[in-house]
């Protein structure tokens, strides 16, 4: 009955939306451009071209990098090679210099772009121009012109008429390879051989579109419902394996929040502090043993950078705090520091955002010594973050360089100088368009439940309900409690006992929620139910997401 009424909460209606086997999967035929795609592609492959296959540096173009890698090698074609842009040096995507840079090596027969390219218009202009034949695989909202490639797949295509326009950019890749593989498969190329089997890469498919915050869409949770079920059976890829053992996960009982918390930072971070190939070298790593050197890599990194995010989280809040001092925030916030790093500005963002519950831009130099800004942005339900920076740049060209982008994540460019004028502008224009009900916080929840209910088949059955994300969010309750004891633990989580009205306890974590006093008396949290294991024995325990004095 729990379960019931939260599927009821997110709108599911029929038995037929928790079907999430892959044959419920939407068709390839449905997403537009694959046919001119799987042209470009099946004469490639017959040429024996040479295929660079440009990825971008978070964990969704790692992974569509990787499988588009694996893929297309599966399908026959033999010289295919994969580079990313580095986030200081080219910027975002196929940008001119980095298209100057491929052609130095060597020009490749046919770029294929995975999670970018529909907004890289130059870029995709100066490889034409020498000659290259131009692929763009893309998810983001496409500009207004669109770049002259000679094929676009992309769902959010105007016209476009693919069902679920939440697909990632691995997603997309994904599809692109299964309708290959029919077009390969029309021509004979499997008379003599079997045909590969590309559920194997799915463990990739659903690590990135969980990281990417896509919307679970039904489509969607087939996708990553398909990869855990793989990871689950012990038949995950070397480097996903990898990067689960130095997460301390265990992959049997691994689930959705496992990969966006997890396994998906230890991946973006190789693109925010250092360079996203290491990542993509480790996805596509078959050896079990170079998968986990490069996994370790992975994870020091990570830790260093969050090392560098509670720094620049700290300065931020300063910042909010100052802005408090004088007054009410404004609708919309711009935050800068000399010092901060490019690659680590989205995560300032969306903690900053969280605390204060409005878009957040945060800033940082594009590179060391550079006049130009960079910024990474996150909003709030209601607040369609790349109209809102589409509006302010026709409303004054020029001012942004470049931008793009969805509704709830997007980044820009301009220079240092402009970031005066930029502020002024974001704050009137939001003042304008943004109601002032959708800044006010709050926290939805699925109603409380008595204490009879809370046992360990329900957090088992929460737990494997989902695949739980962005647009289908985890399950969590609301209830008071009495706290009998608390303490500390590791320096900033909070461990208590609760006893709740009818007087049955529980034990109890809320992770980060030390600010220097421990909480006493009652208490109204939004908790979940999880499975805690400790020497063996499995109980329920309660997260705490939230928790005030009652």
């Amino acid at each position: 009955p729990v379960l019931a009424r939260v599927y009821a909460a997110r709108g599911v209606v029929s038995g037929d939306e928790l079907d999430l086997r892959l044959a419920r999967m939407l068709a390839p035929q449905g997403l537009g451009g694959l046919d001119a795609a799987c042209a470009l592609l099946v004469a490639a492959i017959a040429a024996d071209a040479r295929i660079l296959v440009v990825g971008d540096f978070d964990c969704d173009g790692a992974t569509g990098a990787a499988v588009a890698c694996r893929g297309l090698r599966m399908l026959g074609a033999r010289r295919v090679e994969v580079r990313v842009p580095n986030r200081a040096i080219h910027g975002y995507g196929l940008t001119p210099l980095l298209v100057e840079e491929i052609l130095a090596a060597g020009a490749p027969d046919l770029l294929l772009t995975v999670d970018s390219g529909i907004a890289c218009l130059a870029g995709v202009r100066a490889a034409k121009a020498a000659g290259c034949m131009v692929l763009v695989t893309d998810h983001h909202l496409p500009p207004a012109e669109l770049p002259v490639a000679d094929a676009i797949v992309n769902p959010n295509l105007r016209g476009d008429g693919f069902a679920s326009k939440a697909l990632a950019g691995v997603g997309v890749v994904f599809y692109l390879l299964l309708a290959l593989r029919a077009a390969l498969r029309e021509a004979g190329a499997f008379a003599q051989c079997e045909e590969p089997d590309l559920a194997v890469l799915l463990d990739l498919v659903a690590l990135g579109t969980v990281a990417d915050l896509v919307a679970l869409d039904h489509n969607n949770r087939v996708l990553v419902a398909a990869g855990l079920k793989r990871i689950r059976a012990g038949r995950a890829s070397a480097g996903v394996a990898a990067l689960i053992e130095v997460s301390k996960r265990r992959a049997a009982e691994l689930t959705a929040t496992d990969l966006a918390f997890s396994l998906g930072p230890r991946v973006n971070a190789a693109g925010r502090l250092e360079d996203m190939s290491l990542g993509i070298a480790c996805l596509c790593a078959d050896d079990p043993l170079v998968a986990r050197e490069l996994a370790t890599r992975l994870d020091a990194i990570n830790s260093e950078r969050r090392s560098v995010q509670l720094d620049m989280v700290a300065q931020a809040e300063a910042a909010v705090a100052g802005l408090r001092l004088d007054g009410d925030l404004p609708a919309v916030l711009c935050l800068h520091e000399t010092d901060w790093h490019a690659g680590v500005v989205g995560l300032v963002a969306s903690k900053i955002k969280e605390r204060v519950h409005r878009p957040v831009f945060a800033f940082a130099a594009a590179s060391t010594g550079s006049d130009e800004l960079k910024a990474s942005a996150r909003s709030v339900p209601g607040v369609h973050l790349r109209d809102l920076i589409a509006e302010l740049d026709m409303l004054e060209p020029g001012l942004i360089l470049r931008f793009g982008g969805h509704a709830m994540a997007a980044g820009l460019s301009l220079a240092a100088e402009k970031l005066p004028r930029f502020r002024v502008l974001i704050e009137r224009l939001a003042n304008a368009r943004i109601d002032a009900a959708l800044l006010a916080a709050e926290v939805w929840t699925d109603g409380a439940l008595n204490g009879d209910q809370i046992d360990l088949a329900l957090a088992q059955a929460l737990r494997d309900g989902g695949p739980w994300g962005q647009a289908f969010p985890e399950p969590q309750f609301d209830g008071e409690f009495e706290v009998c004891s608390a303490r500390v633990v590791g320096e900033r989580h909070v461990a208590m006992r609760l006893l709740d009205p009818n007087g049955k306890g529980f034990d109890a974590i809320a992770f980060g929620a030390y600010t220097g006093k421990l909480p006493s008396g009652r208490i109204v949290a939004v908790f979940q139910p999880i499975i805690d294991e400790w020497r063996g024995e499995r109980r329920v325990k309660l997260l705490l997401r939230e928790f005030a004095t009652a």
